[in-house]
């Protein structure tokens, strides 16, 4: 079944239905032979079948924010009585992606021609996770789809506010130092041969501060474009080597949970998305050993997935996930009370929305500290840095000044 799955190919189609009336629209298959014997399940002669071609650029992409928009517009229809292939074209209507409005398109024919949802949200595996699969196959299963479509909108509101915020604390420092990179490269390129040539002019003893910046400019002015590529193929080579090495990326996600501040955050957000993927799945029924596989899927650092990937091997042998949570040492004890208490009460997932709430108010207010900390610290960096360079081109003119 999974390498059927995987040999769909999107088709896009024009035809022609009983009535006489144009129609057109997309069906995943694995060929074009059973795309045409689908239409004509659906009372429909084609007339043109090609592959749907793939979108470049902006528009072309399907974001994580853009399902969780989908999955909160198709709870409000379903709650509002739309039936369901109503529902995706009334949603397709009213995306202005092109790439997404094909998507749900597609999905809306595959609904059309007898599937299910689970089994039609399964054709885009890139945009929709086994989490989301089985949580609206369970849905479908016990007759309470809208219930579940309405859990799924949330976890992933909250999973994006979450990375959101992640990426908040990332960004700020690295914009930050990457313009006091070039403010610093085009002044020395740039300004500071425009002083030089005034020196030179000047005669005499340039001070030892001044000569630094005058080498500098000089070897910037000689070798910028290796500094520059040099730079751009050590990002890279840092994104090949995290993509491609498990050994490399395993080795950054256990530096960054010990990471000087930032290393509480990346926790602290690790365990509010185990609370709050866990509780979502226990909520909708599933059982905990099949829960742990997508649990440990958006667990976001290697360190936490395989911690979760054992507590799942435990769980199946019988041993309580309070036990296994305790002895991974990785989770407080707050982590720990608040699990056993809801084992113990039969409601776990309750407890688990709690704490997933808690951290992810906790992983706010430390991306807020961080950011008021970082402040001042990257204002005097750039204070030293560039006020150094204005200094340094100055002193030769003060001293002269000081001649007269």
């Amino acid at each position: 079944m999974a390498t059927a799955t995987k040999a769909h190919v999107m088709f896009e189609w024009e035809g022609k239905n009983k009535n006489g009336q144009k129609q057109r629209g997309f069906t995943s298959a694995p060929n074009q032979e059973l795309v045409k014997a689908k239409l004509r399940r659906q009372g429909i002669i084609p007339t043109k079948i090609r592959k749907k071609r793939k979108e470049f650029g902006g528009k072309g992409k399907i974001t994580p924010s853009d399902i969780a928009l989908f999955a909160r517009q198709l709870t409000t229809m379903m709650g509002a009585g739309v039936p369901m292939v109503q529902s995706f074209e009334i949603v397709a209507n009213g995306v202005e992606s092109k790439a997404m409005r094909d998507m749900i398109n597609g999905i809306k024919a595959e609904v059309e021609a007898g599937s299910n949802l689970t089994n039609a949200l399964r054709k885009y595996p890139e945009q929709f996770d086994e989490l989301f699969c089985s949580l609206t196959e369970a849905g479908e299963q016990s007759g309470t789809l809208e219930s579940l479509l309405n859990e799924i909108a949330l976890y992933k509101e909250k999973s994006e506010s979450l990375k959101k915020k992640i990426k908040k604390a990332l960004f700020y420092p690295v914009a930050v130092l990457v313009i006091a990179f070039v403010v610093t490269a085009i002044l020395l390129v740039f300004v500071v041969p425009q002083f030089e040539s005034l020196f030179e002019g000047m005669g005499g003893e340039l001070p030892a501060f001044t000569k630094m910046i005058v080498t500098a400019s000089e070897f910037m002015q000689a070798w910028w474009y290796v500094l520059f590529g040099g730079a751009g193929a050590v990002v890279w080579v840092f994104v090949q080597a995290k993509k491609r090495s498990k050994a490399f990326s395993e080795l950054l996600d256990r530096v960054a949970l010990k990471a000087p501040v930032f290393g509480d955050i990346v926790v602290k957000a690790a365990i509010a998305r185990f609370s709050r993927t866990l509780a979502t799945m226990s909520k909708a029924g599933v059982p905990l050993v099949e829960a742990m596989d997508s649990v440990a899927g958006v667990a976001g650092n290697s360190v936490f997935e395989k911690a979760i990937y054992k507590m799942r091997d435990e769980a199946a042998t019988g041993q309580r996930l309070t036990v296994s949570i305790e002895a991974s040492g990785l989770f407080s004890n707050m982590v720990v009370q608040m699990v056993a208490i809801g084992e113990e009460a039969g409601s776990i997932d309750d407890m688990l929305a709690k704490v997933a709430d808690y951290y992810e108010e906790e992983v706010d207010n430390a991306v807020d500290a961080m950011t008021s900390l970082m402040e001042p610290m990257i204002m005097s960096f750039l204070g030293v840095v560039i006020g150094g360079l204005v200094v340094g081109m100055y002193l030769p003119i003060f001293k002269m000044g000081d001649a007269f």
